[in-house]
Formats: structure tokens, sequence, C-alpha cells
């Protein structure tokens, strides 16, 4: 490795290269020697007191004394990032208004995945087995499976002679092993496109058709795939992706949460003969590892995963799909602020390759596209077979009150009841985790809240905890109210689902209950687990949140019992009305997907509530239209454009102060209107104070200048963040 702080000649050749740390810009270095290197290399240099792995971003800009410059350290030995990757991460670093390194991290979110691939060891016969050995029956297994056969690595060698890792060091050390080095698994198969895929109907067929049009033409254009639930959109978007990788091109499928991948694996797997390569929070390091070099490489033809795949090195990315494209998830909030969905067709613009949405339930913007003729619509309107959309009925809780210290309404218990006796199966939806929402001193009054957030401690009585759900904090569930001190007096308020199964466990005992929450289900592996006990009726009746809405597929569910329907239509939010009526409609769609009928009944306090009327009356279009011209009326998105600015930090004073002057600097000019600094509807999360601001502009007004000019006024301390998100999607 050539000595970093060695004296070049004054003509050696200067590098830009960027360093995945949050650093606005590249930093120039000396060659030192790697002439030969191009952009998009990987390479190590000096920072500071360490050496770092960055990317060459070009030639040196040239503005530093070049005996003060620095020297390139050493050249990885990996592939380049790919042109169209880098113009990526500097798109997504203007638009966001984050650090160019910030989004580089991204890119590079396994460092491990640069170094070279370590040799599997593994175990072959010596050419003569020592005289004398003794030969235990252990040993003489080991021997047995390897006399004929090619070396094996240690794990499957133990289990197929059934021998201990200490068998095999004492024929190593006897002379009787040798050990060898052999490649890397790769352990992504190539999808098989010639398998036949389902039998698609007609109007299935005319989809498949129109989508893979501009695959094969290999040209930028974004397609909505909307169908109802259980239409087959993707066996339909499948096809596309067929169609991609018969002409030689990888293929990313971006799913909203990592619990839809079991049931999506398992189709693509009968479809393509093989598993893609999946990524996500819950994959392995080693894992990681694998797949990152496996995309740079090619050699991992699809990938499944969630936002982050966006910015993997894929060698030759043809075909962007996103999955349940209205999802909120898409969007991240923490870190680099960017929204999958938009960024995803970002990419496929800048790649010059097709993108596809996917869902039942478009977002409005998605919508508005499609009215402008940004994007081309193909729906499917009617479910596969001979299923058929469920009907949806409200039960008024005004005339049909739950018994007392019930959340259940009679009806509702009747269908429960019917149902499962005739052998079917039956879920409840209620998008609250936990026993319930808050506990409180029936004496004093006194409530539970999280001494690091302004929220309300959740109870989960079967842990007998009291949880925050933002930041983890957890206390034990007291017997004595802390406040004052009486005994016997704290009352949980309103219903969570554990609370639901506790109720019909009661109403309806011997039947068998599943929770499905993200308390209890951790990972695709859970997921699976449990979907697989529903597919195979061992479970009467599911209970959940949110995880429940999307993506499965439970051929004997016939009942969707919706307990709080009016949950999520009250507050201030811009997209509550739209989020509540996406997912009660998702939810719904899980009823009545195979040869038996569904039925959907939802509780409510408010029935004329025009989200609860149009989900009853099958009125997508008439709500949406209702929605859009409220949006459009207040100028608000798409109509509009949004930036927020939140404000944090550990002392709320110093907080105010920095957002107060912000406030005082705020663009005052024609189609702009600065809101706040108010506190965030969390003000305190995980022990920081927050204030957020809100830019609001016309659409023709870029605010990306707006912002840059504004932060630039205000000097912030070190102990204050100011966050900066464009097109926010929470405002909490």
């Amino acid at each position: 490795m050539p000595d970093s702080d060695a004296t070049a000649p004054q003509d050696s050749r200067q590098l830009s290269v960027l360093i995945p740390l949050p650093l606005a810009g590249p930093y120039d270095y000396r060659a030192n020697g790697y002439d030969d290197l191009s952009d998009g290399d990987f390479v190590v240099v000096p920072l500071g007191p360490r050496e770092v792995i960055g990317v060459v971003w070009g030639e040196g800009q040239g503005d530093v004394d070049p005996d003060n410059l620095r020297a390139i350290s050493s050249c990885v030995s990996a592939s380049p990032l790919p042109p169209d990757l880098r113009t990526f991460v500097e798109w997504v670093s203007r638009y966001t208004m984050a650090p160019l390194g910030s989004v580089l991290r991204m890119a590079m979110s396994v460092p491990s995945a640069l170094e070279p691939p370590r040799p599997r060891r593994a175990y072959q016969r010596a050419a003569a087995v020592p005289d004398g050995l003794r030969l235990t029956p252990a040993r003489q297994r080991v021997l047995e499976v390897l006399a004929d056969g090619p070396p094996r690595d240690a794990a499957d060698l133990r289990r197929d002679a059934a021998a201990s890792q200490a068998v095999l060091t004492g024929l190593v050390e006897a002379g009787a092993l040798e050990i060898v080095q052999l490649p890397p698994l790769l352990p992504f198969g190539h999808p098989d496109t010639t398998l036949a895929g389902p039998e698609l109907s007609g109007l299935q067929t005319e989809a498949a058709q129109a989508l893979s049009e501009d695959v094969r033409a290999r040209r930028f254009a974004v397609s909505l795939l909307e169908g109802v639930t259980g239409s087959g959109k993707t066996e339909v978007y499948l096809d596309a992706v067929a169609t991609a990788l018969a002409d030689g091109r990888q293929v990313l499928v971006l799913l909203p949460e990592i619990a839809l991948t079991p049931q999506w694996l398992d189709r693509f797997a009968r479809r393509f003969g093989t598993q893609p390569a999946v990524w996500h929070s819950d994959v392995k390091s080693t894992r990681r590892r694998l797949t990152w070099r496996a995309v740079a490489s090619g050699e991992a033809r699809v990938v499944v995963g969630a936002r982050s795949a966006l910015f993997l090195p894929y060698a030759e990315l043809g075909l962007i799909v996103v999955d349940e494209e209205h999802d909120p998830a898409f969007k991240q909030e923490d870190g680099v602020a960017y929204h999958a969905r938009d960024m995803a067709i970002v990419r496929g613009q800048i790649g010059n390759f097709p993108v596809i949405l996917v869902t039942a339930t478009p977002s409005l913007e998605t919508r508005v596209n499609v009215e402008r003729g940004r994007y081309r619509r193909v729906h499917l309107p009617e479910r596969h077979g001979v299923a058929v959309m469920p009907p949806i009925e409200a039960i008024d809780l005004r005339e049909h009150a739950p018994p007392r210290g019930g959340f259940l309404a009679p009806p509702l218990r009747e269908a429960l009841s019917e149902t499962l006796d005739r052998g079917e199966q039956a879920l409840l939806f209620l998008n609250r985790r936990g026993y319930a929402p808050l506990t409180l001193c029936r004496h004093c009054g006194h409530r539970f809240g999280c001494p690091n957030c302004t929220a309300w401690l959740v109870e989960h009585r079967f842990r007998r905890q009291l949880q925050c759900h933002h930041c983890g904090f957890t206390v034990p569930r007291p017997d004595v109210c802390p406040s004052c001190g009486t005994p016997d007096m704290l009352a949980a308020c309103g219903p969570g689902v554990e609370r639901i199964a506790e109720e019909v466990e009661s109403i309806l005992p011997g039947k068998r209950i599943a929770v499905m929450t993200s308390d209890n289900v951790h990972g695709p592996d859970d997921v699976a687990a449990l979907v697989k006990m529903i597919a195979e009726r061992e479970v009467d009746l599911l209970i959940g949140t949110q995880m429940v809405a999307k993506g499965h597929h439970f051929p004997f569910l016939t009942l969707v019992g919706i307990v709080d329907a009016d949950l999520g239509l009250s507050g201030g939010d811009l997209r509550a009305a739209e989020r509540t009526y996406q997912m009660l409609q998702q939810v719904a769609g899980r009823a009545g997907r195979a040869d038996h009928p569904g039925r959907v009944l939802l509780q409510t306090y408010d029935p004329e509530h025009p989200v609860l009327t149009a989900l009853i009356g099958g009125e997508d279009e008439k709500f949406f239209q209702l929605e859009k011209e409220a949006r459009e009326f207040g100028g608000w998105p798409p109509f509009g454009r949004l930036a927020a600015l939140i404000v944090s930090g550990r002392d709320p004073d110093v907080v105010d102060q920095v957002a107060g002057a912000l406030g005082r600097a705020a663009p005052d000019q024609e189609g702009v209107r600065v809101l706040g600094p108010a506190p965030a509807p969390f003000a305190v999360l995980r022990g920081q104070h927050r204030r957020r601001l809100l830019m609001k502009t016309t659409r023709a007004i870029p605010v990306q200048p707006l912002l840059g000019d504004w932060l630039a006024q205000i000097k912030v301390p070190s102990s204050v963040r100011v966050r900066v998100d464009v097109d926010p999607y929470s405002f909490l």
C-alpha cells in the first residue's frame, strides 16, 4: 500500500472522492500513482487520523494547493458504482437537500461487501488413510461420505455424517482429511422464464401485454396497474418481470413491509422455479454482503425488498415494480427523507426503463398523474376466477351498542359465531397494538405517560408492561397508583387487539385465535409460519393491526369485522381520510377471495362520514373526486408543494430560540406561506424537544432554492438539529 503521506510530483493527477459521511460534497486527493482510476471506483483515503472507503466522483476541483492534498492510500477490488446510481445519488441529494455523502452511505450500506469474497473452508479425503488410524463409527461415516465425492464444507459434512466438529478436527490432525479452500457459494438461482405461469384471464392477458410492451422497448414509462383486491395483479406484473428477465435485465420489486415477502416469495418461486434475492432490515449481515455483490455483478437477477433496495448497485436494471404504491411505509422519515415510490420513478427515468405502480387503492398523487397523462392506467376491475368483492355493511354503534365492558356489537358477535360454526375463518381488524392505549387511576385521574415522548404508555397485559410505541420505554404495570398511592384503582381505557382477543375468548370459548401485530410477529419467518397456520385451517379467528391489511391471501376467510372504523378519521393530518379509506378497503379485501363469498362489517359511530359512505357504496371515484377537490381548493399536494423544517434538541429553550429565528427569517414572497414555528404533535420524542415549521408553495415554485437561502441565514448551534423534509407525509 503506498504511503499516503509520501510526497508526490506536482503533475500528479487529482481526483474527487466522495465519502459516505454527512458531507456536502467530495474532497480532492492526489492519485498517488493510481492514475488509471475511473469514476465510480472504490478507494481507501485518509480522513483525519483514520482511513475510510470512498468513491471516485470525478476529476479534482483543483482549488487546493497540490502540496496540501493528501494521497489516495489504495484502491478496492470491487465493481465500480454504476454511472446511473451515481447520478441517482446526486439527484436524491439535491431534491431532499440531504448531504451528498449521506445519500452515498445508503448505496454503501454494507461496507464489508467491498472486501473480496471469503473462500469456504472444506474437507476432502487424504490420498491414503494413515496406517493404524483408530476408526470410530463417526470417523468411518465421515470417510464414507467423502469416499467418492467432492470436498464438503463443515456444516454439510457434519450433517450428512452425523459427526461433530471434534471428529473432523481429529481426522485432520491424524492426516486422514485435508482442508481445502472453495470459492464462495453463489446462492442466487437464475429465474427460469420458460416455465409456464398460471393461466390468465382475458383482461389479465391484455394488462400483461400492455406492461410488457414498455419493457421490450427499453423505454422509460410509468404505468399504474390498478385492480381490486384479489384481481391477480401480482401474476400480471410477474409477466412483465419475465419479459425483462428474458431480455437480460435485472428487476427490482419494492414492497412496503417485509411482512409481505413470504407469500410473495412462494408465488415467485412457483412462477420462476427459484427464489429472488431479498433485501430488508431483517436480512443477516452475511447474506446482505453476498446480495450486494451479486446485485453489482449481475448474478442476482431479481431483488424483492424494502425501500432501501433502490440504492443497490444494479449492473443491468431494466424494470422496477412498486407494489402497494399507496402505502405510507414507502416514505422514509429518519435520516435522508425520501419517498421510495417517487424515487423509483426518478431511477427509472435516469436508467431509461419502465416503472410499474401496483395497488387496489391508488394514492391521490398517482391518480392525478394519470389524469394529467404522465402515467398510463392499466385496470383490472374484477376478481380473478369465481371470487367476487364482498359487500360492506355498517354497524351503527349508536343503535347497536356493545355490552358493558365489551367492544364488539351484537350483530358482529352473531356474525362471528355463525361464520366459525360453518367452519370458515374470520378476521377482526383494529389498528391498535397492546391491550389498551391508555391506563389511568380512577381515584386521582393520573395518566401514565412516557417520560421521553409526548405519548401515553400502552398497556400490554399479557406481558404486564406499560410501553411507549415511539421510543420503546417500558415499565412493569404497577398495582398501586404512583401519584396517589391508591391500590387496585388502575383502569385500562379503550381497546387494543389483546383486549379484543380477551373478549372473543369469553364469548366464543374454545375457538382458535391468533393475534398478528409487530409485537408478536417479528419478521418474515414469523409471518410465514402464521400464514401457513391460517391456510391449513389451524386458526379460526385472526385478530390484527395493519399487518393483516394487505398482501395476504386467506382462501377460507369469509368474514372481516372492523372494530373501530372511525379510528384515523379525526385529527389534522392532510391524508387522514385518504389513508383510512385505503386501509379499510385493503382490510375488506381479505374476505371472500376464493370459492366462498365474503362479508365485511364495520363498526362506527358516524356511518354518514364521507369515507364510510363511499366505502360501503363502493364509490371509489366519488370519494377521490371529493378528496381531490378539497386538496385543490386549499392548494395542498398534489396541487401545491410542502416542505417541513423540524427543529429538535434536548434543551427546549435553545430549540425555541432556533425555531423562532427560523420563523423570523422565513421567505416572504407571493405564492409562499410559512406556518409556525409550533410544537410538533409529538412535542417531545425520544427525549428530543421538537418544533415544526411548514412551508407551503404553489406547484410553480421550486422549494429547494427557497429552503437553501432560508437556512443559510440562521446559525444553528451543535446541540440543535434542523431536519428538512421535502414533501412530508407525516405531520407528527
